[in-house]
């Protein structure tokens, strides 16, 4: 049996040239970036690099680059790097959405729990917050603003930009959750009103084990970890070498190929969906998310009167990977955090599946998710 891999929000396998760049690094020999001999002088070197090429593509500064082990690492230390800063200023408020990804959404809860004053703005029935919502929400007590640049569950994009010019008129600062964007959208952070980005590897064909955290120039910032001075007393630990040798390729390789991946995933998508229109007739399915304002990777479909449970199970006896949603909640019958903000039926947040492309899927494969699914819907409801 053929395997159709369509959870690529989730995670995405390396690609060949990240395999090899993370191969080359890791056989170099023992190398630690804060040992003054040659060999540390050579691991320095290729971090070196590496954020060059970051800075690079991302518009900013080396210096403003801190290399993490996640995107939730990245997410977190912008939170309470930035919060616990701004505290001392006399700022403790913090404004974040009812969608973002729980390494935010429990990040702003901890802060909550250590005496933050919390706002979490609501969203449309597509996912979208409302600017006019988080004008009214920021204000000269606001510490940072949290809104993700694109969801990982519907794929809906929000106005980070307008956000974040409000937020700067009110001297907060704007972080931005980039973790499932970053590949398909840019980001020049020059121009951008940003001071917090996050990403991670592993969403764009990288290694697992590998984040980034942009940090403005100037911007308070108090670290997460504490040890040895690494990434400019940012950051402690060891840095991970091949892993951000290897993230950097991928990031050099999806910029490259920005619109080619854009084009590639979203005619896997449409493809999906006619397949999925002919196979079912479009009254078996709802569209999950905003229908012009989403990254093109994602489609969250709501298979209305079939539970999400059985219709992921036996995609995944048939051969196919898909998601309920975030891929940290997946072994978790709760509702999707994401899906109950949008204020759509509960029939349709629980029978809602995600489905994400990447690099590798193909148009054969769309039409043999849309044939299995068209045999999984009848069988079920015909109990």
């Amino acid at each position: 049996m053929d395997s159709i891999y369509f959870d690529h929000a989730a995670t995405t396998a390396m690609s060949p040239e990240v395999l090899q760049a993370y191969i080359e690094a890791a056989s170099f020999g023992p190398g630690n970036a804060s040992s003054l001999h040659s060999s540390g002088r050579a691991a320095r070197e290729r971090i070196t690099s590496a954020r060059d090429v970051f800075a690079t593509h991302l518009h900013c500064e080396p210096s403003e680059l801190i290399f993490t082990g996640s995107g939730t690492e990245s997410d977190n230390s912008a939170l309470f790097g930035a919060a616990l800063a701004q505290r001392k200023r006399g700022r403790n408020g913090i404004v974040t959405t009812a969608v973002e990804h729980h390494a935010v959404l429990n990040a702003c809860r901890q802060l909550e729990a250590q005496g933050f004053s919390l706002t979490v703005l609501p969203v449309d029935e597509f996912g979208r917050v409302a600017v006019a919502d988080a004008q009214a929400a920021i204000n000269d007590t606001t510490a940072i603003v949290s809104v993700m640049a694109g969801n990982n569950e519907t794929g809906t994009i929000q106005p980070i930009a307008e956000i974040g010019e409000w937020a700067r008129k009110h001297k907060a600062y704007m972080h931005v959750d980039a973790v499932q964007a970053f590949g398909y959208l840019s980001f020049d952070l020059k121009e951008m009103p940003i001071d917090f980005l996050s990403l991670s590897a592993h969403k764009i064909n990288g290694p697992q084990g590998v984040g980034l955290l942009y940090v403005r120039k100037g911007t308070p910032f108090q670290p997460l970890l504490f040890g040895g001075s690494q990434e400019r007393n940012r950051r402690a630990g060891t840095e991970n070498i091949a892993g951000i040798v290897a993230f950097a390729k991928a990031a050099e390789l999806a910029y490259d190929q920005l619109q080619t991946r854009w084009n590639h995933v979203e005619s896997i998508r449409e493809a999906v969906l006619q397949r999925l229109t002919e196979q079912l007739g479009e009254d078996r399915f709802i569209i999950n998310g905003h229908p012009t304002e989403r990254l093109p990777h994602i489609l969250n479909l709501s298979f209305t009167g079939i539970s999400s449970e059985s219709m992921l199970m036996n995609l995944d006896l048939a051969g196919v990977s898909a998601s309920g949603g975030s891929a940290c909640n997946s072994g978790s019958l709760k509702p999707s955090h994401v899906l109950t903000a949008m204020n759509i039926s509960s029939e349709r947040v629980s029978s809602a599946v995600r489905f994400s492309f990447g690099l590798g899927n193909t148009r054969e494969e769309a039409d043999n998710l849309a044939k299995i699914t068209a045999t999984i819907s009848a069988r079920l409801r015909n109990r």
